[in-house]
């Protein structure tokens, strides 16, 4: 891979991951200053309609997220079981890489979680662990869904990503776990720690995926027709 291409690789993650960190501390920053433990107006009123009208297919929904997404399963099991895929693809950079990314996210959140102290919904009907502000959920799965799309670009994985994400966001207002803004704070964090991460990985993680699509079929040029053997 070409020195300049190197460095592409290593600021645009670099530029778009700290960007979106800061963005997250901002936020976090207006809750505390303006705020406190008082919700955004728009986090209310999404609060109210959701408490409302919940019903069965969606409770049902939102449990099986707050599982996949969290406990044992989300934080520890789904995260090992992308490494072993990854170390069975021959990948162990990017298996690194998103074992490094995993630990920076849930530090940045846990370190905010006890910064800010926001209290959670009255009406939460989960047990849930301290601090509103960001969701772990939410960040843990955006920080999944951006690695993946770092590790294997593509059209179908960026949109699996964002619908994992977004389904995730929505589970937990739905559940009374989190404010809404809770959890933009979790989504923009974890792919930020995610970005963050690419970048110091970037070289590595490029080279490695040359070498692991580097073996195509050879191709013959135009108009040219191999002599008989």
């Amino acid at each position: 891979m070409a020195e300049t291409d190197v460095r592409v690789a290593y600021r645009r993650p670099l530029w778009i991951g700290a960007g979106l960190v800061a963005a997250g501390i901002l936020l976090a920053i207006g809750i505390v200053v303006g705020i406190g433990d008082a919700p955004f107006g728009f986090d209310q009123a999404w609060q109210d309609f959701l408490a409302a009208s919940r019903g069965p297919v969606l409770l049902t929904f939102s449990y099986a997220m707050d599982w996949l997404g969290g406990g044992w399963f989300g934080v520890f099991a789904l995260p090992a079981l992308i490494v072993v895929v990854l170390l069975v693809m021959r990948r162990p950079w990017a298996a690194g890489y998103f074992v490094a990314a995993e630990i920076v996210s849930v530090a940045i959140v846990q370190i905010l979680k006890h910064a800010v102290g926001r209290a959670r919904p009255e009406d939460i009907i989960v047990t849930s662990d301290f601090g509103s502000f960001p969701s772990g959920h939410v960040a843990n799965a955006a920080t999944i869904a951006t690695a993946l799309f770092v590790i294997f670009p593509g059209v179908w994985v960026a949109l699996a990503g964002l619908v994992w994400t977004v389904a995730m966001a929505f589970s937990r207002t739905y559940l009374g776990a989190h404010w809404l803004s809770d959890t933009v704070g979790g989504a923009i964090i974890g792919a930020g720690a995610a970005l963050l991460v690419a970048a110091a990985f970037a070289k590595p993680l490029a080279t490695e995926a040359e070498r692991h699509g580097a073996v195509r079929a050879p191709e013959k040029a135009p108009g040219h027709d191999p002599a008989p053997g």
